[in-house]
């Protein structure tokens, strides 16, 4: 099972060189990885889901938060998390079959977000396994293209891996 860790760092150019680098050093698989910038400034959180055992991404976390650019890094997998992907697909839609796509899109709460004369862009967010559905009942129309962020996720409630925990390290920390 992947575990889920958050990584907030100051942002830099090679702080995801460092990250990608360690788990490749460490023999970690690394499934999804997402990185954006957050509420504070000068801060990036990373989303990372790693092929790991909890031992091992207990190891990761701490070898995570030596990193020059670190401010914290957390393992969150076993709480409470909202978890969700966006999808960007480009489909074939002729005259005939423009109609069922747009049911389709509206069935999986998806949206049609550009319109051309012979396809039509949808946005979808969700679980792998919704986008995953939505790709497979457009198949048969013609996916022309498929764009993922890939996974992020968040804990639920007041407590988390939130920047302002980490805003004085910027200060603080070298």
């Amino acid at each position: 099972m992947p575990r889920t860790l958050i990584v907030l760092v100051r942002e830099g150019p090679d702080v995801l060189t460092r990250i990608a680098s360690l788990c490749r050093r460490r023999a970690f698989v690394v499934e999804s990885l997402t990185i954006g910038r957050t509420e504070a400034p000068g801060m990036s959180r990373v989303t990372l889901f790693v092929d790991a055992d909890q031992r091992g991404a207990h190891r990761l976390v701490a070898n995570l938060e030596r990193l020059v650019d670190v401010a914290r890094a957390e393992d969150v997998t076993d709480r409470p998390t909202v978890v969700r992907d966006l999808a960007m697909i480009k489909v074939a839609a002729t005259p005939d079959s423009r109609a069922d796509i747009m049911q389709l899109v509206q069935v999986f709460r998806a949206r049609v977000v550009d319109v051309a004369a012979d396809s039509l862009v949808i946005e979808t967010t969700g679980t792998d396994d919704k986008v995953d559905g939505l790709l497979q009942v457009l198949r048969p129309f013609g996916v022309i293209e498929v764009a993922r962020t890939g996974r992020l996720a968040m804990c639920r409630g007041g407590l988390g891996a939130a920047p302002e925990k980490a805003a004085g390290w910027t200060e603080a920390r070298p």
